[in-house]
């Protein structure tokens, strides 16, 4: 059964095309790793919740967007051993203060997958 990286972060105001570039530049990386598939999600419909919602979460400040991903790994081994191989890639490093997310905002987790449902 499949494994599934769950990625919520914050992106700072007016940054999407900086945030899809570095997308761009990493995703494929997680691919090279083992991962089946990557998928970034741009905030569109995100309606606020009458305690919590995916913008609290994050503690999204005015104007921040809310980016949602997910990794698709064929098994845990392979999301771990993934992991480990994209921390050391050299082709990770960036300035952080070019990074367009929120890093400290973000929220993360990895689930195991105990139904998938498809047409």
């Amino acid at each position: 059964m499949t494994y599934i990286d769950g990625i919520l972060v914050p992106v700072k105001p007016g940054r999407k095309a900086d945030y899809l570039e570095i997308a761009r530049r990493v995703d494929p990386l997680f691919i090279e790793y083992g991962a089946l598939r990557v998928v970034e999600g741009w905030n569109d419909d995100v309606q606020p919740g009458k305690t919590n919602d995916l913008r609290t979460a994050v503690m999204a400040e005015e104007g921040e967007d809310v980016v949602f991903s997910w990794i698709e790994w064929p098994d845990k081994a392979t999301r771990d051993s993934g992991w480990q191989k994209l921390m050391a890639d050299e082709r990770m490093a960036h300035a952080p203060e070019d990074n367009p997310m929120v890093g400290p905002r973000m929220i993360y987790g990895g689930f195991t997958v105990i139904l998938d449902e498809r047409k």
